[in-house]
């Protein structure tokens, strides 16, 4: 906490609120930020407001472009979540699309494994998919009413590896060829994209909405920054900068403090949400 406040002026007297991550994750992570920042809350004597993960990933687009005001859809994809997400004012939010089974970072993990390459997946596939040819390995979309799916996409990738044949592959499974691995890897890539960005065209036109963002991990891969810009060039298209992609303190307290202009403090010692799905 000592080097997060160090660039700030005054310290913890400058602090006028506390905003802590209370759901989705892992219960113990959360139990442990939630009862340290109710903690601090408390002596200090300042007010606290507990978030949602998904919703610092939407009000992260603010934090991008501090003139962008609700209504506004987000295309929010991270290694936990796909999801299409309309802000139709502060602390309203409604989901229009979620994934059925993988989300679009956790198949990109998935898929990287199955070719070899390093953890995260996203960065890895992204290095090596632009010196591969992504039309030599036609992979499927899959299209769903008011919904994403990537496990047909992550299991085709996973035949397309096996049909290789034992020669072509390493003693762990995975192909021998570079330029194989580059070429598969681009293959997804491109796949993986088109259906992002054909979900959020689809929400676009079903909400008529004149500003889309596109948010969480994911929305550092650079080929999704380009074909949703490239996609939706008439409309306002919000992307952070990458480091506001990741997870981060910055966005929670953004969605803080519009929380807490909205629905005012929280008691302390609210409960957290392992499960929770607001993304407002």
């Amino acid at each position: 906490m000592d080097a997060a406040l160090a660039p700030l002026p005054g310290g913890w007297d400058a602090i006028d609120a506390l905003a802590v991550t209370r759901g989705p994750g892992l219960a113990g992570c959360l139990i442990v930020g939630t009862m340290y920042a109710s903690s601090a809350a408390l002596a200090r004597g300042i007010p606290i407001v507990g978030v949602s993960h998904l919703a610092g990933h939407v009000y992260s687009a603010w934090l991008a472009d501090p003139e962008l005001e609700p209504p506004y859809l987000a295309l929010l994809v991270s290694g936990g979540h796909t999801e299409c997400v309309v802000l139709r004012e502060h602390g309203v939010a409604e989901r229009l699309a979620a994934t059925r089974d993988d989300a679009a970072g956790e198949a990109f993990d998935k898929v990287a494994r199955l070719l070899g390459l390093e953890y995260p997946g996203g960065p890895a596939i992204q290095r090596v998919a632009v010196s591969g040819d992504p039309t030599r390995f036609p992979l499927p979309r899959t299209r769903l009413d008011g919904a994403f799916s990537f496990s047909g996409l992550k299991t085709a990738v996973r035949y397309t590896v096996r049909d290789l044949g034992s020669g072509s592959l390493t003693a762990s499974g995975v192909p021998s060829d570079p330029q194989v691995v580059a070429d598969i890897a681009a293959s997804f890539q491109t796949a993986a994209v088109d259906q992002l960005v054909t979900g959020l065209a689809v929400a676009a036109e079903c909400t008529g909405a004149s500003t889309v963002a596109v948010v969480g991990g994911v929305a550092a891969n650079r080929a999704l920054r380009d074909a949703v810009e490239a996609r939706f060039n008439g409309l306002r298209v919000v992307i952070p900068p990458f480091e506001l992609c990741t997870d981060n303190a910055a966005m929670i307290a953004a969605a803080g403090w519009q929380r807490l202009r909205v629905h005012g403090p929280d008691a302390p010692g609210f409960d957290v949400d392992p499960s929770l799905a607001e993304c407002a």
